[in-house]
């Protein structure tokens, strides 16, 4: 049997990002993002509040892998090694033989779903971070190390970590990504709406799990990185120090596996500029400062997007004098609106329409662009309701 047809999965798995992006509302860089991260054979953290639909979305992506041996788990303080790992098999005990059962735990998992990954115990503690650093598991009986099939693990969290036994998990998640609840009205009502429809069984692409590994083993790492990106990587990287945001040469090093992963996906044989707007969910440690590393990178790769990011500010402003202004009559609210809220998020919201068609025009990503134009919409709909008290959902988008 021949080696899987390279572009033959990564169309696959485009549809796979198209379809998830499609049934999550507001998703569609967190879907694609986690797809290169699993084609760099590396592991993410999703980092949001709860009922932001992260196991949801692990689960779907995951078992799009047809064949793949899958592994999904809870953690708490009190999670023993061998719950994740093995129990032991107690005929076996009874025998006077120590053996542990290793079918359907982490240890022959191809990809992994970990929850609530930083309450992780203290007695698991170190065989998890073998098993996510060098995919080796040491059984509890001393025997030689066991190679597990992991391709990438896909973590979620509500928090971040706590403590230093946490922390050194957090810093082998290569791939940061933060959620929140939606912003977008019209997404909101959807969502909604989808909760008494009956919609038609969605589209459900899969992939092989040997084209998977093949492209993690062999299409990926083939993939060329031009002297340009390692330029364009070395200037970003200059930049983030002088803010004084430093990130340890393994990440970085790591990260070139990501950009020749997104590369990889879109179909194309060397790296872009495009294909580092990745790194904005690799290079921060707090999410305080993600949004100075997401314009750095913008800045690289993505102009429209950065003026998209400085409307943001514009919009967060306003949203914070709405916030402000609680409990003021309504008299005062209405002129405020008209003096100040109306013209500004007016000129945003054009102004970003503008952005979108150029960006797409030129072939630019528009997911930061439209991820603030659901900031835009989101902020008016609050505007309209609270000081005005009229529902947005019955006025037209100009406002």
């Amino acid at each position: 049997m021949g080696a899987p047809d390279a572009q033959d999965t990564a169309e696959r798995l485009r549809a796979v990002c198209d379809e998830l992006s499609q049934r999550f509302y507001e998703r569609d860089d967190v879907v694609r993002t986690l797809v290169v991260t699993l084609l760099a054979g590396q592991h993410s953290l999703v980092l949001g509040p709860p009922g932001t639909a992260k196991s949801e979305l692990a689960r779907e992506l995951t078992g799009r892998i047809d064949g793949a041996a899958y592994w999904e788990i809870l953690l708490s303080k009190f999670t023993a090694p061998t719950r994740m790992f093995g129990p032991i098999d107690v005929a076996a005990l009874a025998r006077g033989e120590y053996r542990q059962v290793y079918d359907g735990r982490a240890t022959t998992a191809h990809v992994a779903f970990i929850d609530e990954i930083f309450k992780c115990s203290t007695a698991a503690l170190n065989e998890t971070l073998g098993y996510l650093n060098e995919r080796l598991y040491h059984p509890e009986n001393g025997g030689a190390p066991i190679r597990c099939p992991l391709i990438g693990a896909i973590t979620a969290s509500n928090e971040l970590p706590g403590g230093e036994d946490s922390a050194a998990i957090y810093d082998r998640l290569l791939v940061r990504i933060e959620v929140g609840y939606l912003e977008d009205p019209s997404n909101f009502a959807a969502l909604v709406r989808s909760a008494v429809s009956r919609p038609a069984a969605p589209s459900r692409t899969t992939v092989a799990l040997a084209a998977l590994q093949h492209a993690v083993t062999e299409a990926v790492p083939a993939v060329d990185v031009p002297d340009g990106i390692v330029d364009a990587v070395c200037t970003l990287r200059a930049a983030l120090r002088r803010k004084e945001l430093v990130a340890s040469d393994r990440r970085w090093r790591q990260a070139v596996g990501l950009l020749q992963a997104s590369a990889y996906l879109d179909g194309r044989p060397a790296v872009a500029e495009s294909d580092l707007s990745v790194l904005a969910h690799v290079l921060w440690d707090s999410p305080a400062q993600r949004p100075t590393v997401e314009r750095e990178v913008l800045h690289l790769v993505n102009p429209d997007a950065k003026e998209a990011l400085d409307l943001a500010d514009t919009i967060d402003e306003l949203e914070a004098q709405l916030d402000a202004m609680a409990g003021q009559s309504r008299e005062a609210l209405s002129e405020w609106v008209i003096k100040n809220a109306h013209n500004t998020l007016a000129r945003a919201g054009k102004r970003l329409e503008r952005l979108r068609a150029e960006a797409a025009g030129a072939g630019r990503s528009t997911t930061a662009i439209e991820r603030v134009a659901g900031r835009q919409r989101a902020v008016r709909a609050r505007v309209l309701t609270e000081a005005l008290g009229v529902d947005a959902s019955t006025v037209q988008a100009q406002f």
